[in-house]
């Protein structure tokens, strides 16, 4: 139940005593860890496997060399963005300064380091720290997904009571309705109605 000392997350806007709870950094810190290593991992994932067959071509074009998405993410505004784009924003807040490197792999281990490092005080005090935590999952969930071969997690249509439908999957940490902004955890947006589909005219 929330208390006087106590007021929403500043990642999951659940009730907190901290400004982010102790699990919301942890996962953050847990994904900065496993980026640089998920970069490097992303190698294997730029050249698909190939597939079993009579010999004959599907389609009537060669498939693509390598895969787009794997080189996306290991390109400069991939990981690199994300991890490099965020430690810049917080140098240039402290008035630090930005060292130049000229490879994308240097670019994050510093930007994961330098991140690593002031995450206590992104927690407490940096205005976007729900941004950094939402893209953080977002891009160590894209890259495991090209590693292992996984698909996208499957969307699925609840009702909030306002009558909007919301569109989860069983890992959302939580959703905001944008019709009666109502914010919804993990468990409560689970427990949502499935949202009924409405016939064609």
């Amino acid at each position: 139940m929330e208390t006087p000392e106590s007021w929403p997350c500043a990642v999951c806007d659940k009730p907190s005593q901290p400004r982010v709870h102790r699990g919301c950094e942890d996962r953050m810190r847990a994904n900065l860890e496993a980026l640089p290593g998920l970069y490097r991992q992303l190698e294997s994932a730029l050249y698909p496997g190939r597939r079993g067959g009579d010999g004959r071509s599907a389609t009537r074009t060669a498939p693509l060399p390598c895969s787009l998405d794997a080189v996306d993410l290991r390109a400069r505004g991939g990981i690199e963005g994300v991890v490099g784009g965020w430690a810049r924003d917080l140098c240039e807040r402290e008035q630090w300064t930005v060292p130049e490197y000229r490879s994308v792999e240097a670019v994050i281990d510093w930007g994961t380091k330098t991140l690593l490092v002031n995450l206590p005080m992104i927690c407490d005090e940096h205005p976007a720290v729900k941004e950094i935590a939402h893209e953080l999952q977002s891009t160590v969930a894209q890259a495991q997904r090209l590693i292992t071969g996984d698909r996208p997690p499957r969307r699925i249509p609840v009702a909030c009571p306002c009558g909007q439908t919301l569109r989860i999957t069983l890992d959302t940490a939580g959703v905001r309705c944008p019709g009666c902004s109502e914010q919804y955890g993990h468990t409560e947006a689970l427990s949502l109605p499935l949202a009924e589909r409405r016939a064609a005219a």
